[in-house]
């Protein structure tokens, strides 16, 4: 997030660069450094000569050079934007002739989306030296809700710890389908807002008392009628909870159960730290820990990976995701 403000701030004062290379797994922000130079570089009135939108299923890496070596009209520079650049991926490395003398007068931009060229060869030791190339990477789950909090905290909002894990169980780990509904959120609340677990519930949908947190909380508290109650909901829902889903974040949470009990210090800040979660949700691991001695906390990871074949098919054939949950509820808390 930093790389991307000080990308923007060189642009906005014209430090440019005759090729930004923009890679990797999460589109989101190649899409964002790619909208602000479409945005920035060029005034209005100069755009309708000087900017051009291709696509890399539509052209060569030859279109693509010829169009970059043309000079701009009545204008210090014109931009190239290539999105999809990635469906060039066979041909990329031809890239590197031009790269080595770009056209001074022209802001070449490149959107190679999900993927990265091959740092050891010469293209990218080209691009690197006479531009720019970002690598946009996949951030993890356990990352997101710091980037919701960054995100957030410029326009005067904040949020909830529960509420920003309710997006990243709803949305995953897919940065534009959270950015979105934030937008919605603040089209919605007035600045000052701290979004709730109840503002997500009512505007996006996403029920806050009946979700993989609140059943995660629920078991590591022992706490089977509510565990329980969950599950059925999930029985009912079975399109907005798959089974697989909630196995992966069970799993994930007793390992790091029995990574907790290994830890010689299980200070509170030591726990959040080594855990990388958030100090907010560091009682319920604790308090999961007592519950659940290191030997059961072995035992129900061995149950859990038996759950997860059998979420997808293997040796449950066709019992329904509602008795597979009631059932790995029963062996978990048995």
């Amino acid at each position: 997030m930093d790389e991307v403000k000080q990308l923007a701030a060189d642009i906005k004062s014209r430090k440019l660069k005759p090729i930004y290379f923009l890679m990797g797994e999460e589109p989101y922000y190649i899409d964002k450094i790619s909208d602000f130079i479409q945005d920035n570089v060029l005034t209005e009135e100069e755009r309708g000569f000087n900017q051009m939108v291709l696509y890399g299923r539509d052209v060569s890496i030859d279109d693509i050079v010829g169009n970059a070596k043309r000079f701009p009209m009545m204008a210090e520079y014109q931009v190239i934007i290539v999105k999809e650049a990635q469906d060039l991926s066979r041909t990329i490395e031809k890239l590197v002739d031009y790269a080595k003398q770009p056209q001074p007068s022209t802001i070449l931009v490149m959107n190679y989306k999900y993927k990265t060229i091959d740092k050891r060869k010469s293209l990218y030791k080209t691009l690197n030296k006479m531009g720019v190339v970002y690598e946009s990477k996949k951030l993890y789950e356990n990352q997101v809700g710091d980037w919701i909090r960054r995100v957030l905290a410029p326009k005067d909002y904040t949020i909830a710890p529960k509420a920003s894990q309710m997006l990243v169980e709803f949305l995953g780990t897919d940065l534009s389908k959270i950015n979105n509904e934030l937008d919605k959120l603040q089209i919605i609340l007035p600045k000052g807002t701290q979004i709730s677990p109840d503002h997500i519930e009512e505007n996006i949908g996403i029920s806050k008392d009946f979700n993989n947190f609140e059943l995660r909380k629920a078991i590591g508290e022992g706490n089977i009628k509510k565990a329980h109650q969950i599950v059925i909901y999930f029985a009912e829902n079975p399109k907005d909870n798959p089974m697989v889903v909630t196995v992966s974040l069970l799993f994930n949470f007793f390992s790091q159960l029995l990574y907790l009990h290994g830890m010689n210090d299980k200070s509170p800040r030591n726990v959040a730290s080594a855990l990388k979660i958030n100090p907010y949700f560091v009682n319920e691991y604790i308090t999961a820990a007592r519950n659940f001695p290191m030997r059961k906390v072995s035992s129900v990871i061995a149950t859990l990976r038996e759950f997860d074949v059998k979420s997808k098919g293997v040796g449950a054939y066709a019992v329904p995701q509602g008795d597979l949950l009631k059932e790995l509820l029963v062996r978990i808390m048995t």
